[in-house]
């Protein structure tokens, strides 16, 4: 009896041991996504809490809940200071169990989480950081980049206003990874094209006063004043040139990162004529429209998308559709991003693409210029299109990537 009971017991213990590694029971369908960037500083109009919105929306167009996952969604503020994101991140991760973190705007944040998203192997679904290093020489197996990157930004503005005679240009830079970034792609393209640069000033992020910056712009002669900043920085630096005086005077502002809030901030009046690259616009098609006509019912003060904040959307949704493919939720960052650039993404925003062996998602450009008063129909009827840009032309080529992902 006693041995018929041991064979029995060891069997009873094997059919469990099975049942728990069977597929259906591993397959986990929860989720956890976290939404890090600035909620109340100079980037909080282009993520902020509408970024939460886009995800939310994100959500729900993914069906997933519906079918019976469980889907959470966190928010938080970094503040643009990378020790704040981090600590944030990590509580995420580590208390709350957080699977995939999106947004981060400001390079010096986005990096700074890339290296702890794969230390603790986990996603970041990066649209709000410029720098192109996110897929270059800082690429993870974790991290991939949705919207936009310096080489777009670089490439799109800089050669178009360069070829257009702006041969010599002055920076004015935000201090910190981004504009360091930015610049250093522009001038690049600048000199590639046969332009000088003439100098360049860093200012502090999230700076009041530009008046001693936009000087020595000025005092420069420079035909172009390259503004290698964003959000808040871009739209005081734009307000204060024209005080100066400086368009007027023959100079040109190149807004190398501008966004659709940044306009409707400064009013047409101020921003009209500024040229600039973008990846989304609200009204350039069909599927763009429709996605901002259901964004904007739901958004703070009924704004349109950002050029971020779309990216958030695609990011979220593409997460969730290549967990829905995989079955489940292994917790696995990398074998979940190696997936993600396994399958094409696909949303109203961005149209379908690609992620390529760096991370970079492979989504078309647009050079557009700010409408003046007159040209504008109606509200947020801002940007008028000079170019297409492709995706190939948008991002660095594979074979100048510094990336170790990529086999060259």
């Amino acid at each position: 009896m006693r041995a018929v009971f041991s064979r029995r017991l060891a069997i009873a213990l094997a059919l469990t041991g099975a049942a728990l590694t069977s597929p259906a029971l591993a397959q986990d369908k929860t989720a956890k996504i976290g939404v890090l960037n600035d909620m109340s500083s100079l980037y909080a109009d282009i993520g902020g809490p509408n970024s939460v919105v886009a995800a939310k929306l994100a959500i729900a167009d993914s069906g997933l809940e519906a079918k019976g996952w469980k889907i959470e969604l966190v928010s938080g503020d970094h503040q643009n200071k990378p020790d704040v994101g981090v600590n944030i991140a990590r509580q995420w991760i580590d208390v709350d169990k957080v699977d995939m973190i999106t947004d981060t705007p400001n390079s010096g944040v986005a990096l700074a989480i890339s290296n702890l998203v794969k230390e603790k192997n986990i996603i970041l679904m990066n649209s709000g950081g410029g720098s192109v290093d996110l897929t270059g020489k800082a690429c993870t197996p974790n991290t991939i980049s949705i919207a936009y990157d310096t080489y777009m930004l670089a490439h799109g503005t800089g050669q178009a206003l360069t070829k257009a005679g702006g041969n010599t240009w002055f920076f004015l830079t935000a201090d910190y990874a981004f504009g360091a970034a930015l610049e250093r792609d522009t001038s690049a393209v600048v000199k590639a094209n046969g332009g000088q640069v003439l100098g360049s000033v860093k200012h502090p992020i999230n700076n009041a006063d530009f008046s001693s910056f936009l000087l020595q712009a000025q005092a420069s002669k420079a035909k172009v004043i390259g503004l290698a900043n964003a959000g808040g920085d871009t739209t005081n630096a734009i307000k204060q040139a024209a005080e100066f005086g400086i368009t007027s005077g023959g100079q040109k502002l190149a807004a190398l990162l501008l966004f659709i809030n940044d306009v409707h901030a400064l009013g047409l009046k101020v921003a009209q004529g500024l040229t600039f690259t973008e990846s989304y616009y609200w009204d350039l098609n069909d599927n763009t429209r429709a996605f901002a006509k259901r964004f904007s019912e739901k958004a703070k003060n009924n704004a349109m998308p950002s050029m971020t904040q779309a990216g958030v959307y695609a990011a979220v949704l593409h997460y969730l559709k290549t967990l829905e493919a995989m079955g489940g939720n292994p917790h696995d960052g990398a074998k979940v991003v190696a997936k993600m650039k396994e399958i094409p993404a696909e949303d109203q925003p961005f149209g379908k693409s690609m992620i390529r062996a760096d991370g970079r998602r492979m989504v078309p450009a647009y050079l557009f210029e700010v409408k003046t008063p007159a040209e504008s129909k109606g509200p947020w009827d801002y940007y008028k299109k000079i170019a297409d840009i492709s995706a190939e032309d948008a991002a660095r080529p594979l074979s100048e990537s510094e990336c170790p992902l990529v086999k060259k």
